[in-house]
């Protein structure tokens, strides 16, 4: 049976970083800019965190961002190996980021609202 991953989310420091990772993180979760919610830190902190964190730990850059271009430009800013991307981009975005950064993951936040939910 496969292990489950844990993904620790709004890691603002170096330190907390290491703290996830000593605890067993599997990936680390940094929070770019946002239109709201917690954690949010600059893109040179997150490259400064991400600098620290050794493989085979992932890091996760959570971005509101929804243009293609914008999204790939905060990637490449960050140093990330997975992008998150919290809000809804066009379908034609994926394809565009793919080919732009073509050994990052994409994971696509789907968000469930309303009460027939």
């Amino acid at each position: 049976m496969r292990r489950t991953r844990i993904k620790i989310c709004c890691i603002s420091t170096s330190e907390e970083a290491a703290l996830a990772i000593g605890a067993g993180a599997d990936a680390l979760g940094l929070v770019g800019p946002m239109p709201s919610g917690p954690g949010v830190i600059g893109d040179d902190l997150i490259s400064e965190i991400v600098a620290s964190v050794p493989p085979p730990v992932s890091t996760f850059l959570l971005t509101s961002e929804t243009a293609a271009d914008r999204i790939v430009h905060h990637a490449r800013r960050c140093r990330v190996d997975t992008l998150q991307l919290v809000d809804q981009v066009q379908p034609d975005a994926y394809p565009i980021i793919r080919t732009a950064l073509p050994s990052r993951r994409l994971v696509q936040v789907i968000h469930v609202e309303g009460e027939a939910s």
